[in-house]
């Protein structure tokens, strides 16, 4: 999973970076340079650490997710669009967190001289929503052309990619980012390799000060989140030692981090799940896509299993925690044998039978 850290100068994003990936960088990036910082981190998960204890393995191997700090972005984008290298590297990432700063400091300036959060989404927005609208009405144009010729492709597939195009077209000029957009598999057929940056899924970060209440704000468009975090705060709670930041939590009422469900969001948003293989050698967490069956769980370990895929054996996590072992689970009825077509659940553990 990779996800792409946007956001206005002196918005916080580099702040919320160093906080998800303890990256010991300077904070400010407000150059207006294209520049990138990516860092690859563990995903935090108590059932790893809970099917450690259980197993003792030599190995435990944590899902991982990859942030991209990109500046670059100030509102300023002109009738030419986006730079080239900007879009290349948003259009990379799986979904976006887009920080929009709320806190208020003196010493920070605004660039636009006053705090209004729902000002700042809605640049961002119309940066990305006019980029698409001038790379969909190329396309149209060529296609346009395509069709008064009719020589590379029959008329009436080249019509079904116009009336796509011009139905893009219409969303974007009414101002409505393409994420707005549920796409049919035709649509997303024709669609994919073109990187709109407003159809990014993304998660709204509303950065506020400690002592702000959170913003309540809920977002028209679809495939979008909405969180509030002082991003500050969790940046300085993620440089603390392990047993430090226990009793600070503890202090604070905090029963989990921001970062952590700011992870859950992404994993949310994204729509994605963790499943599990778990024995002595290894604990290892694996990520797939919701509703992938048994067999693609099997491919993602490795491509012999899904080739040889024969059967496979689930085990709940929380029947690996209740019952203690594999064998315990199958003794009580609950490993269940499932074939290729099984839609894992989230948490599954899964031991999968192959001949190659």
């Amino acid at each position: 999973m990779q996800l792409g850290i946007i956001g206005l100068p002196q918005s916080g994003k580099t702040t919320l970076y160093k906080a998800l990936t303890r990256a010991d960088v300077p904070t400010d990036m407000s150059s207006g340079r294209m520049e990138v910082r990516t860092a690859v981190v563990d995903v935090p998960d108590d059932r790893v650490d809970a099917l450690a204890r259980l197993y003792s393995p030599k190995k435990i191997v944590r899902t991982k997710v990859s942030y991209a700090d990109i500046a670059g972005l100030d509102g300023s984008a002109n009738k030419d669009g986006l730079p080239g290298q900007l879009i290349n590297q948003i259009a990379q990432m799986d979904g976006l967190l887009h920080v929009v700063r709320v806190f208020e400091n003196a010493s920070v300036p605004h660039q636009a001289g006053s705090i209004d959060a729902l000002r700042d989404l809605q640049v961002m927005d119309s940066e990305f929503i006019l980029n698409d609208l001038i790379m969909v009405e190329r396309r149209l144009e060529k296609l346009r052309e395509e069709h008064r010729r009719g020589v590379a492709r029959p008329r009436e597939v080249t019509q079904a990619e116009i009336d796509i195009f011009e139905n893009l077209q219409a969303m974007l000029s009414q101002d409505q980012p393409l994420r707005h957009h549920t796409f049919t598999p035709e649509e997303d057929k024709v669609v994919a390799s073109f990187g709109f940056l407003s159809r990014k899924p993304q998660i709204v970060v509303f950065n506020i000060g400690e002592d702000q209440q959170p913003l309540v704000y809920t977002s028209p468009h679809p495939h979008t989140g909405v969180v509030s975090m002082p991003t500050k705060l969790e940046m300085d709670l993620a440089a603390l030692e392990p047993e430090d930041a226990t009793m600070f939590m503890e202090e604070f009422g905090m029963t989990e981090t921001g970062l952590v469900r700011l992870i859950r969001m992404s994993y949310d948003l994204l729509g994605l799940q963790t499943f599990f293989t778990a024995g002595e050698k290894e604990v290892h967490a694996w990520t797939l896509r919701r509703g992938g069956t048994a067999k693609e769980a099997a491919g993602v370990i490795h491509t012999d299993l899904e080739k040889g895929f024969i059967r496979a054996e689930i085990v709940s996590y929380e029947d690996m925690i209740k019952y203690g072992s594999t064998s315990e689970a199958r003794n009580k009825g609950r490993l269940r044998v499932e074939g290729k077509d099984y839609p894992m659940a989230d948490g599954d553990i899964i031991e999968v039978r192959f001949n190659i």
